[in-house]
């Protein structure tokens, strides 16, 4: 159970840390967190297997798994609460041989204010043999400010020999600028797993960047990007996975637009050994007008059987 105490932040933090991080306002956060506020610690807890450290050099944590932990989760949110903030932090993982652990690691920017706010988070996962890591990531943009809201985050992944690590990212909504960029390094057998999901409306702008190198041999990747781009926003996925050793690779874009969305997809493969299979594929179109009809002709207005399709695209 987390020490309530130990906590310091501020009533729009504690909104959103309830949609990023699942945040329970009675109970806390079970086990090892970091909370971020404006480029501040505003909390933070070690468990007994999970330490956080701050880094001397420049801004951001360590976060160190000893090897064989099992089911335990660390929280590190951050939010942006303030006009004019531009919150740049380093996050270091690294996971312990043998470790199976989940990493909560949402983010939320709030803005009412006329200059932009922008969180830029730079992640780098260590993975030791045979080390297991569920990663969650939620971002949102709140704020009714003239300002821009920006998330940019950037993961680099190092998976060593049988060591797994999934990535379930979902990007709610109201976020004006988003660049996102995945680069990742397997060695023998090991395995990544990306389920993204994008929400974009207005003005919105939100790009994908993927690049995968499967250097060792049997390892895989499965790349599936799943987006709805409304209003006049724009959304670009572009995926690179190359195939060095035997190995699988998959890479997709799934696409709903809607109004005068706009959406570019380029997957894009690159094998240079002669047992690496890899496929791409990329699908962009617009809501089935049947899955309206039959919604409708249960008592739902239009508008109400999109978003009910929309919801279960991207769920």
């Amino acid at each position: 159970m987390s020490d309530l105490l130990n906590l310091n932040f501020n009533d729009i933090t504690g909104e959103m840390l309830k949609v990023i991080s699942d945040y329970d306002t009675e109970k806390g956060f079970a086990g090892a967190y970091n909370i971020r506020e404006d480029s501040q610690c505003a909390g933070r807890q070690n468990s007994a297997n999970i330490t956080i450290t701050s880094k001397t050099d420049k801004p951001g944590i360590d976060i160190t798994v000893k090897p064989f932990t099992k089911g335990e989760t660390v929280f590190i949110p951050a939010c942006v609460t303030h006009t004019a903030v531009d919150d740049l932090v380093y996050n270091d993982f690294y996971i312990g041989e043998g470790a199976d652990v989940v990493i909560v690691a949402g983010c939320g920017v709030h803005n009412e204010g006329e200059e932009e706010a922008r969180h830029n988070g730079i992640h780098r996962f260590f993975l030791e043999p045979n080390s297991s890591v569920l990663y969650k990531e939620k971002h949102i943009g709140t704020g009714d400010g003239a300002g821009l809201k920006k998330i940019d985050p950037v993961t680099e992944c190092f998976l060593k020999e049988n060591s797994r690590l999934e990535m379930d990212t979902i990007q709610l909504g109201g976020v004006d600028r988003s660049t996102r960029t995945t680069n990742a390094e397997l060695g023998k057998n090991a395995k990544i797993i990306v389920r993204e999901r994008i929400m974009t409306d207005n003005e919105e702008d939100a790009v994908t960047n993927f690049h995968v190198k499967l250097e060792g041999e049997d390892s895989g990747a499965d790349l599936v990007s799943r987006s709805v781009a409304r209003g006049n926003s724009h959304q670009a996925f572009y995926s690179v996975v190359e195939g060095d050793n035997r190995c699988t690779g998959h890479s997709a874009c799934d696409a709903i637009i809607a109004e005068n969305g706009k959406v570019d997809a380029q997957p894009a493969l690159n094998a240079a050994n002669v047992d690496a299979e890899l496929i791409h594929e990329a699908a962009i179109g617009k809501i089935a007008g049947e899955q309206i009809m039959k919604l409708c002709s249960l008592g739902l207005t239009k508008e109400q059987a999109e978003e009910k399709i929309i919801e279960g695209f991207l769920k």
